[in-house]
């Protein structure tokens, strides 16, 4: 019994010594970050498939396809009339998760309830197998069926009630699709919204003041984002400290123009309470060449906060979320800021609580208060605004 007791001990020690983390003061629910954080470190060591789930009382779920691309429809019981549509593109980096996973598949059934609305989540294909613009391709080719007469009709859904949406890669994914079908004057629909939950959505600076505030605080640590980009944009991964160190970026890499840098620019596009006393890292001297061997860096379609201002003034009102305790807050904040400054309606939703991934962990084992918040305040956004 008492070598039990010893081992039991031991065995605690150790969990408690593996989840243990310090975090700042002000994040919300320390205790539940630290065991999701384990969790999510054991998940990057061996990453799960999704999960099937049976349709509930008031959604039908089916599995289909938009454009080739696998997709999982949501559509409320119920006598029909023209209902609201959003197409979701989940989060994970380009890399993992999927949108049959438990967390994403009650978020799309909550939204299809609580907004009477048709929910599609796209499953784009991942890296490694995949890089971009794959996913890209993928979620632009969803979006385009998403938005035809054909689809609207067979699904009952409002063409003038439309939004494309999603977190984290997937809100990179969402803005990327926004910019690329505003501009297509061919189509006949178009998104009224546009909803961007703590989006990525620039690999050029990595010392903004979230990244340098947020580097080492779970679940999305510096290096983790660092990787995902390089994955993402195919490269190799041993420019991982390049980018780390905004090598990158340096001003001796010509191929980043002065109106790009611009677009970044955060001493330029934050408030002052996010810059706090933080200081720009632009080296004189870095990596030259590391853009030209990996044009996606500059790319606007894997990073939409380079878009030029007459590209975003053409974008849908939007809804842009960000945490203070994630490294992407800053990404979210000069995009809204950006946007504004283009003529667009924009909602910034932050949470002074809050950290990424937060609002898919809005139900157990979970249960974040902070988690719960953002869903709550995000489907209300959509319900008063589309």
């Amino acid at each position: 019994a008492m070598r039990l007791r010893l081992a039991g001990a031991v065995l605690l020690a150790a969990a408690a010594y593996y989840v243990y983390l310090p975090l700042p003061s002000g994040v919300s629910e320390p205790w539940k970050l630290m065991l999701l954080d384990a969790l999510f470190r054991s998940f990057m060591r061996a990453v799960s498939g999704g999960e099937m789930l049976a349709p509930g009382p008031t959604v039908n779920v089916t599995d289909s396809t938009l454009g080739g691309v696998p997709t999982r429809v949501f559509q409320p019981n119920g006598e029909s009339r023209l209902r609201r549509g959003v197409i979701y593109f989940h989060g994970g980096g380009w890399a993992l998760a999927s949108g049959k996973m438990r967390s994403y598949d009650l978020l799309c059934r909550k939204m299809a309830e609580d907004l009477d609305a048709v929910i599609m989540s796209v499953d784009y294909r991942l890296a490694p197998e995949a890089v971009f613009p794959d996913q890209y391709h993928d979620a632009v080719a969803a979006s385009r069926v998403f938005l035809s007469a054909e689809l609207l009709q067979q699904y009952g859904i409002d063409p003038e009630r439309l939004c494309v949406s999603g977190d984290s890669a997937g809100g990179n994914l969402a803005a990327a699709v926004a910019q690329e079908l505003s501009l297509d004057n061919s189509l006949q629909v178009k998104f009224k919204a546009q909803a961007l939950i703590y989006p990525v959505l620039q690999a050029l600076d990595f010392h903004t003041p979230s990244y340098q505030q947020n580097q080492a605080v779970p679940i999305l640590y510096r290096p983790y984002m660092a990787r995902f980009w390089l994955q993402y944009l195919g490269a190799d991964s041993s420019l991982e400290p390049v980018l780390l160190v905004n090598n990158h970026s340096a001003l001796d890499e010509r191929a980043i123009s002065a109106a790009t840098r611009s677009n970044l620019n955060w001493t330029a596009l934050l408030p002052a309470e996010r810059k706090k006393n933080f200081k720009p890292v632009v080296k004189e001297k870095g990596s030259p060449g590391v853009v030209g061997a990996v044009p996606g860096l500059i790319d606007v379609r894997a990073a939409p906060l380079l878009a030029e201002q007459e590209v975003l003034r053409k974008t849908p009102k939007a809804y842009v979320m960000t945490c203070e305790f994630d490294v992407l807050r800053d990404d979210g904040l000069m995009y809204g800021r950006r946007l504004r400054d283009a003529g667009v309606e924009v909602t910034s939703d932050h949470y002074e609580d809050g950290f990424h991934g937060c609002m898919v962990f809005a139900n157990l084992p979970m249960m974040s208060s902070v988690g719960q918040r953002s869903m709550r305040n995000y489907i209300r956004w959509l319900d008063q605004n589309l």
